[in-house]
């Protein structure tokens, strides 16, 4: 089990968050995220997981979107799109984590930057870290704990790198 096709894009997917969340630039964060969303694709896939199929497959979108769009409405757009896909595919309470993550995370790449992005990122990790958990992903399970440490460190150094007397996040 640790070493089938579908643990391996799991271990893929691992590889690519990890590239993403020590990013300090955001379009480098947001070009390594559309990868960890690709492989999370075939990896949820593979485990039978259609809500983080979906929640991937939004993300993945949301991500290369917002490279090039920061419009309100394009968020919107994402957020919705990934709260019908979830309802329409859900399983159980707990698949509606990833959808939750995925509007979260949607939230944070088209309304925020810098610090109040990642902060927002973070608790999308959070959620992913529990529905890998719940469903067994390894590569996933071990991404997601370890891309708490990696973007809580990132948070810390981009917050130390504000310029002295700036109260805001």
């Amino acid at each position: 089990m640790l070493f089938s096709p579908a643990q391996g894009f799991g271990y893929l997917a691992f590889g690519m968050g990890m590239a993403c969340f020590a990013q300090t630039d955001d379009k480098r964060f947001k070009v390594f995220m559309a990868l960890e969303c690709l492989a999370y694709v075939v990896h949820f896939a593979l485990l039978g997981q259609p809500t983080a199929v979906a929640s991937s497959l939004v993300s993945l979108a949301r991500s290369v979107a917002a490279m090039r769009f920061r419009q309100p409405r394009v968020g919107v757009f994402f957020i919705l799109l990934s709260l019908v896909l979830g309802l329409w595919l859900q399983q159980s309470w707990a698949s509606m984590l990833p959808i939750l993550a995925s509007c979260i995370g949607t939230f944070a790449l088209f309304f925020l930057q810098g610090l109040r992005m990642r902060l927002l990122m973070l608790l999308g990790t959070g959620l992913w870290l529990c529905n890998n958990l719940i469903v067994g992903s390894v590569g996933g399970s071990l991404l997601e704990a370890t891309l708490l440490l990696t973007n809580s460190w990132t948070i810390w150094r981009l917050w130390r790198a504000r310029p002295e007397g700036h109260a805001q996040a």
